[in-house]
C-alpha cells in the first residue's frame, strides 16, 4: 500500500501561518485527520488542526510539547473518530524533509499512544520554508514496533493544486526532446509535476478520449481511465481513435491502445478500467488520482459521486459539458454551449453549480432512466435526453478543461483560479461564473476531508451492469467477429 497526505489550502494558509514563525524558530501543532482508501493507495486527509493552547508547548529554538496538550487532542480525537497527525516545521529547510534524531524519537514515542487510542497510525507532517511538505505514517509491525512509512505525495488542493513529491519514492523524470517545445512554455520543473501526477479520466467518450490524448501528449506519465460502455457506430464522428473495426469493444480498451502510441513521456503507464464511477472497485480507483476529469455522460448519479470525491476526499475534479439544440425539424442550429469549472473545497460544488439535480440522484442509482416508463414523463428537451453533439464541440470543451487543468498546476503570474466558464456559440459569447462559495446549507460543506468517515454511501452496481448489456455491447462485439469486420 502506498500512502499520501493532502490538506485544503484554508488548512494549509492556516499551519503554515502558525509553524513558519517570524522569528525562524521551529514549531509544533497537532491536528486530526481522516483515511482515504484507494486501490493501492491510503490517503490522510488533514481534516482540522487543533492549534496550541497557552502552556501547551515551549518555543526554544527547536519546539517541543507538555503531555496536557496531547491528552487534549486524543480526547478531541476520539470524540470525532478521527486520526491524530503532529505537524512540525523546518524553518532553514526546502522541498521534501527528511527527519533529524530528534524527530524520530519525538514521532516513534507518539505512535503507541495515538495508534492505542484511536486505531489508526500517527501521521507526520513536515513544513519547509518553501511551503513544501513532507509526511509518513507510523505503522505498527508484528513485532509490535513502529516504524515509519514515507509518503509519496502531499497535495494541497484549492485554487490551485500544489503537489509535494518524495523525490526518493516517485523521482523527477528525465524530459525527451519530444517535449521541448511543451517545457518552454512553462520549464522542466513544472513538467516534472505534470509527468508525476496521477490523473483520472472518467468518461472515455469524445470529451474523455480528446481530454486523454492532451494529457498523454503533454508528458503526463500515469492515467487511469475509467469507462463502463462499449463502442457504437454512432460514436465514430466524434470518439478519438476508435474505428469500425473497433465497434462493440471498450471504448477504454481502444483509446487506452492509442494513447500508448501518441504518448511523449519516457515511461508512460495507462490502465483501462471497464468500470462505472459509481461502482466500488471504479470509486476506489478514483481515489487513487490526485485530480480527475469528470467527463461523463449527463446523468446524475455519476457527477454526484465526483462531487462527493472532490470534497470528502480533497481530489480536485475538473468537470464539464457541451449542450446543444437544433431549429424545430432540425433546420439548423438554434444554440450550442459547453463549459468547464473545478470543483474543490474553495470554489462552488457540481450541484451548486447545476450540473447535476440532486432530485433525481436516487432515480438513476434504482435505473429509472433505462426505464422508458419513467424517462417518456420528462420534456423532449430536458438535458437527460439531450444528445446532440459533433466533433469539433468536443474538442472545445476538452480544450476548456485542459485549460482548467494547467491553470490549476502553474498558476501563471499566481492566478490558478480561471473560475467557472460557460462559453455560447451562437454569439461567440463567454460567461465567467461570478460567485465562488457553494449556496448556504451546501451538504457538500459538512463532509470536507471526512474521506471514508463522511458517513454516507455514494457507490452501488445499477448504472454500470445496464451499460454493460446494452445493444452496443459485447453481442455487437462478437457480431462483428463473426461477420470478419
Amino acid at each position: 500500500m502506498r500512502y499520501s497526505a493532502a490538506l485544503t489550502t484554508e488548512v494549509h494558509e492556516v499551519a503554515r501561518s502558525h509553524l513558519l514563525r517570524s522569528d525562524g524558530q521551529e514549531d509544533v501543532c497537532f491536528a486530526l485527520w481522516y483515511p482515504s482508501e484507494g486501490i493501492s493507495r491510503t490517503t490522510a486527509l488533514i481534516h482540522q488542526l487543533v492549534l496550541p493552547e497557552s502552556g501547551d508547548r515551549k518555543v526554544h529554538g527547536n519546539a517541543s510539547f507538555f503531555p496536557a496538550y496531547i491528552d487534549r487532542v486524543i480526547g478531541l480525537a476520539l470524540e470525532k473518530e478521527a486520526g491524530i497527525a503532529f505537524m512540525h516545521s523546518h524553518p532553514l529547510g526546502r522541498g521534501w524533509q527528511g527527519m533529524s534524531q530528534d524527530d524520530k524519537r519525538t514521532e516513534n514515542r507518539l505512535a503507541g499512544p495515538v495508534f492505542g487510542a484511536t486505531g489508526l497510525p500517527l501521521v507526520g507532517l513536515t513544513l519547509a520554508s518553501d511551503q513544501s511538505w513532507c509526511a509518513r505514517a507510523w505503522e505498527k509491525g508484528s513485532d509490535d514496533k513502529y516504524r515509519c512509512k514515507s509518503c509519496e505525495t502531499v497535495r494541497v488542493a484549492g485554487d490551485a493544486l500544489r503537489v509535494s513529491f518524495n523525490d526518493s519514492l516517485i523521482p523527477p523524470p528525465e524530459i525527451g526532446e519530444e517535449l521541448m517545445r511543451t517545457v518552454s512554455v512553462w520549464g522542466p520543473k513544472i513538467q516534472q509535476t505534470f509527468a508525476r501526477l496521477r490523473v483520472g479520466v472518467v468518461g472515455t467518450g469524445s470529451v474523455g478520449s480528446i481530454v486523454a490524448e492532451s494529457l498523454a501528449r503533454m508528458g503526463v506519465s500515469n492515467l487511469e481511465l475509467l469507462d463502463f460502455d462499449y463502442i457504437e457506430r454512432k460514436n465514430l464522428d466524434r470518439l478519438l481513435h476508435a474505428t469500425a473495426k473497433d465497434i462493440g469493444k471498450p471504448k477504454v480498451e481502444v483509446l487506452a491502445r492509442g494513447l500508448r502510441t501518441s504518448a511523449t513521456a519516457q515511461t508512460f503507464q495507462v490502465n483501462p478500467h471497464h468500470l462505472s464511477i459509481t461502482e466500488e472497485e471504479g470509486y476506489r480507483i478514483a481515489l487513487d488520482c490526485d485530480i480527475l476529469f469528470s467527463c461523463v455522460d449527463n446523468k446524475p448519479w455519476a457527477r454526484s459521486v465526483l462531487n462527493h470525491i472532490a470534497y470528502a476526499h480533497l481530489i480536485p475534479i475538473i468537470d464539464g459539458g457541451i449542450s446543444a439544440e437544433t431549429m424545430p425539424g432540425n433546420a439548423g442550429v438554434k444554440r450550442a454551449d459547453w463549459r468547464a469549472h473545478v470543483a474543490i473545497p474553495g470554489r462552488r460544488c457540481l450541484a451548486c453549480l447545476n450540473q447535476y439535480d440532486p432530485g433525481l440522484v436516487q432515480a438513476d442509482r434504482e435505473g429509472m432512466f433505462e426505464n422508458s416508463s419513467y424517462i417518456s414523463g420528462f420534456a423532449a428537451d430536458h438535458p437527460l435526453l439531450r444528445r446532440e453533439n459533433i466533433f469539433v464541440f468536443s474538442t472545445a470543451a476538452a480544450s476548456m478543461e485542459m485549460l482548467q487543468f494547467i491553470a490549476m498546476v502553474v498558476a501563471p503570474c499566481g492566478l490558478a483560479n480561471m473560475g467557472a466558464q460557460h462559453y455560447h456559440f451562437v454569439g461567440s459569447i463567454l460567461d465567467i461564473e461570478d460567485k465562488w462559495e457553494c449556496n448556504p446549507n451546501c451538504y457538500f460543506t459538512t463532509i470536507v476531508a471526512k474521506g471514508d468517515r463522511s458517513g454516507i454511501t455514494v457507490t452501488g452496481e445499477a448504472d454500470a451492469p445496464n451499460a454493460k448489456k446494452s445493444k452496443g455491447g459485447i453481442g455487437a462485439w462478437i457480431k462483428n467477429l463473426l461477420s470478419g469486420r
